[in-house]
């Protein structure tokens, strides 16, 4: 099989958890320095999304081009608001930006919110994400509020809670 620029999502598979949680720390490390706190966060959250999967309300995409992880995001029931699905773990890697790609995965969490009768989406994002943001405001989200968290040093940002009716 030749080279190809087609983007494919599929499910995860083992060794995919891992690697979303290295890729955050590396990518956030050197694109923001960061330090290993921002993996340690990833990997916690991680954790909590794997044992409280629940494959009617939650779903992970995997993108690939030619058989290469490029990006991913997930969506899960929001743990506070049985009514409110939670987006999770969008990353691009920095060789896929530019394709649309973070438009289409974050409209993959959005298609299945509705789907699966979610009335709202929220997310968590750190305020120096500006491409991110960006995609998000795109979308239909909107700002809620800062967030009060210390997750990420050095502390070069904040966090904010977005939202959106579906």
């Amino acid at each position: 099989m030749g080279v190809t620029n087609e983007i494919t999502f599929r499910d995860p598979r083992p060794g995919d958890f891992g690697y979303i949680i290295h890729r955050h720390g590396q990518i956030y490390c050197q694109e923001y320095g960061w330090d290993g706190s921002a993996e340690i966060y990833f990997a916690r959250a991680m954790t909590d999304f794997m044992e409280n999967f629940n494959p009617v309300t939650d779903r992970i995409w995997i993108a690939e081009r030619n058989d290469e992880f490029i990006g991913c995001v997930a969506v899960c029931r929001d743990q506070q608001r049985k009514d409110t699905a939670r987006l999770r773990f969008l990353i691009v890697e920095p060789t896929a930006r530019g394709l649309g790609l973070g438009k289409q995965l974050i409209q993959k969490t959005i298609d299945f919110a509705k789907e699966k009768g979610y009335r709202k989406m929220v997310l968590s994002t750190q305020s120096i994400l500006l491409q991110a943001i960006r995609l998000y405001t795109a979308a239909g989200f909107r700002k809620i509020c800062d967030e009060n968290d210390e997750h990420f040093k050095p502390h070069n940002s904040h966090g904010e809670l977005w939202g959106m009716d579906l």
